[in-house]
């Protein structure tokens, strides 16, 4: 017998019941950022960059420096709120950042407490421990605790949706086997696993893949106008992930804002519910008992 979970039955997406998002729409549309803290001088090689090596421990500190500066002039220019996965340790000597995110209005998602470690590398208590340190710091500085979560390098633990649940979350990102959101079962009740792009991800095209930024745009204007085709039939959520090293560089910003006009300004966009993760959770818990799989 192979190995299996149980943490959500099998759904084939033909049987499933219709729904429609907010206003009627068919296809809930997030962008998140990354915005990561690294060790300096450890880590391992990841496509192009080594945190090993000062220059790029420097390459990614461009990120929270300059790129994220960048992006968030082009989400404003969007007029989008968006996600961002934050690790906590990013309050401790680059909290300006947060500033921004506060201004704008938008969701704050917890990311661990770097991606310089792994929770599926760690013991149920050391886990559950740096767990409830992020919600706490995050709590501390933003006044609320984080609705959801995606573990740092999507890393998890067998226990994982067990300790997210019990420490209050309501979503997590880690499992990208779906374009609907799935309830998933945990020891002590449910969780909402919300779609997240593996493939609409700078860091698996550019980074691990080496696609161009260009050819990252033309990937997220393709997604979208097939998405939005098959949303016809079934909701679905599109989801954007960004990390601010790799597409923060002016030359990556170029197409990429020019792919995400495409999206924000399409002829039917009325179609098209542009949200946050967390507004897609609370819209999900909401819906009658039956609808979204896993019920």
């Amino acid at each position: 017998m192979l190995p299996r979970h149980e943490r959500y039955p099998y759904s084939y997406l033909e049987d499933r019941r219709d729904y429609c998002w907010p206003g009627d729409k068919r296809l809930a549309f997030y962008i998140a950022t990354n915005l990561e803290d690294f060790a300096f001088g450890s880590g391992s090689r990841i496509g192009q960059y080594e945190t090993l090596a000062p220059r790029d421990y420097a390459g990614r500190d461009y990120g929270m420096r300059v790129g994220i500066a960048y992006l968030m002039d082009m989400f404003d220019e969007l007029g989008i709120r968006v996600g961002h996965n934050i690790n906590s340790l990013l309050y401790e000597q680059r909290s300006r950042v947060f500033d921004r995110v506060r201004a704008r209005g938008d969701e704050v998602i917890g990311h661990g407490r770097t991606n310089s470690e792994r929770q599926g590398q760690m013991l149920e208590a050391d886990e559950a421990h740096m767990i409830r340190t992020v919600t706490d710091t995050i709590r501390e500085h933003e006044g609320v605790a984080p609705k959801g979560w995606l573990g740092p390098g999507r890393s998890e633990s067998t226990a994982t949706p067990d300790l997210l649940q019990e420490a209050g979350y309501k979503y997590l990102m880690d499992w990208a086997c779906d374009d609907q959101p799935i309830w998933m079962k945990t020891r002590s009740g449910r969780i909402l696993s919300v779609p997240y792009p593996l493939e609409i991800n700078d860091g698996e095209m550019i980074m691990r893949r080496r696609h161009s930024g260009r050819e990252f745009a033309d990937m997220i204007v393709d997604h979208f106008e097939e998405m939005l085709k098959q949303s016809a039939k079934w909701p679905l959520v599109y989801g954007v992930s960004l990390h601010p090293f790799m597409t923060g560089h002016p030359f990556q910003l170029r197409p990429l804002r020019q792919a995400l006009l495409h999206c924000m300004r399409h002829p039917q966009r009325e179609q098209v519910w542009y949200t946050v993760p967390g507004d897609i959770c609370e819209y999900c818990y909401a819906l009658p008992a039956g609808i979204v799989p896993g019920s």
